[in-house]
């Protein structure tokens, strides 16, 4: 069971209004509006993009990551390892 099990129908929310303002930039793009309130659209859905993978992280450190260390190991170590590349993809983009 993955970690974001129990908010799945939450995530899947925001995921579709994601997809709504990525389709309004679309349209704000194809109806040739000013460039600053575009910009505007898109550092929104970036940040709301963020904000769900972080969500993301979060969930599976509490729940992947902590049952892994749990059981110590070389699973622990894997975990740890996949986790710390996670962040440093988030923190790079």
């Amino acid at each position: 069971m993955n970690g974001y099990a129990g908010q799945k129908d939450a995530y899947l929310k925001r995921l579709r209004r994601i997809e709504g303002q990525v389709r309004g930039i679309a349209k704000m793009v194809d109806d040739d509006k000013y460039c600053i309130d575009v910009l505007t659209q898109v550092s929104a859905a970036t940040r709301a993009l963020e904000n769900v993978a972080l969500g993301l992280l979060d969930d599976h450190l509490g729940h992947c990551v902590a049952q892994a260390a749990a059981e110590g190991g070389d699973v622990a170590d894997e975990k740890i390892a996949e986790a710390s590349a996670a962040i440093a993809r988030l923190v790079r983009s």
